[in-house]
């Protein structure tokens, strides 16, 4: 199962990336595939041509984990 994660890299816009595996807590490095920006366009600092990126993880500030058609529907006891 593949995630999709959105990483906030320092002093960078956002990246969307699919990651084979969740990240663990000891890894030094993301290893994604696809990487673009939230609006699916190209990141303007990685070549069109690149399918993998290699980010280590002391430039990540935080990561999201992106919901995946997968998922059940979750409960919510509250009026939308």
């Amino acid at each position: 199962m593949a995630y999709t994660l959105l990483l906030h890299i320092s002093n960078e816009d956002p990246v969307v990336v699919e990651c084979e595996r969740f990240p663990e807590p000891t890894d030094t490095c993301i290893v994604g595939m696809h990487p673009r920006r939230k609006d699916n366009k190209e990141v303007h600092y990685i070549l069109p041509d690149v399918t993998t990126v290699v980010f280590p993880m002391w430039r990540i500030n935080f990561i999201e984990v992106m919901p995946s058609g997968e998922e059940e529907e979750v409960f919510k006891p509250f009026r939308e």
